[in-house]
């Protein structure tokens, strides 16, 4: 189960994170303008953190899975906890470092292959590729979340649809919705939001001496 939720998280993020059609004429203005208002305020910031749940559920099945991840982002560069794995990204190339299997893979970074995972858009993914439709509006926790519909301009999209969730006052990201046909429901859910913190200099920095008894797996 664990493996199978990884590959899932990983498979939707990877979706979530590459559509780009470039369409907004028919977008509604509310939620065009709400948009613009998000995309602005996190790209205005020098670095970002963030805490967030992954939540897999199916009530046919009877299935609920919850796991938390962290990530960390400036520019391009990241580094993402999920899942007792660790991912790197220093601006060149990927670092995968598995301690469970004493394992790293090093891949190059291809901006063109649109396979690869690229947390860094994980807050931006949805600038070009979709329609905008304001949504329900809903109280969280004593915060007031306005939802907004994203449609896929194309229409062999794998992803056709999906929720996102946008704090009132902050305009920062709540949660991302998908439901899938199955039956499955798929949400990203941000825990903690810190724009602007004191990073470490080498926190995007691979250092192998630091695992010395890794299998590593240059890819490239």
């Amino acid at each position: 189960m664990h493996n199978i939720m990884k590959s899932t998280f990983l498979t939707t993020l990877t979706v979530l994170l590459f559509f780009s059609f470039n369409i907004k004429a028919q977008s509604d203005a509310k939620a065009q303008n709400l948009i613009s208002e998000v995309l602005s305020k996190v790209k205005a910031y020098d670095n970002i953190q963030v805490e967030f749940s992954y939540i897999l559920e199916n009530t046919q099945e009877k299935l609920k899975q919850e796991t938390r991840g962290s990530l960390s982002l400036k520019d391009e560069k990241y580094l993402l906890n999920l899942m007792g794995t660790t991912q790197l990204f220093d601006g060149e190339k990927i670092y995968t470092i598995i301690p469970e299997d004493e394992e790293i893979t090093i891949s190059n970074y291809n901006p063109e292959n649109d396979n690869q995972l690229t947390p860094s858009k994980m807050l931006t993914f949805f600038e070009e590729g979709y329609i905008y439709k304001n949504d329900i509006l809903q109280n969280k926790d004593g915060r007031k979340i306005q939802y907004v519909k994203l449609i896929a301009k194309d229409s062999e999209a794998d992803m056709q649809e999906a929720l996102i969730g946008i704090d009132q006052m902050t305009k920062h990201i709540y949660n991302l919705i998908q439901s899938q046909d199955n039956g499955t429901r798929i949400e990203i859910r941000v825990t903690k939001f810190k724009p602007n913190q004191p990073l470490s200099t080498n926190m995007f920095s691979f250092d192998e001496s630091r695992y010395p008894d890794y299998y590593i797996n240059n890819l490239d």
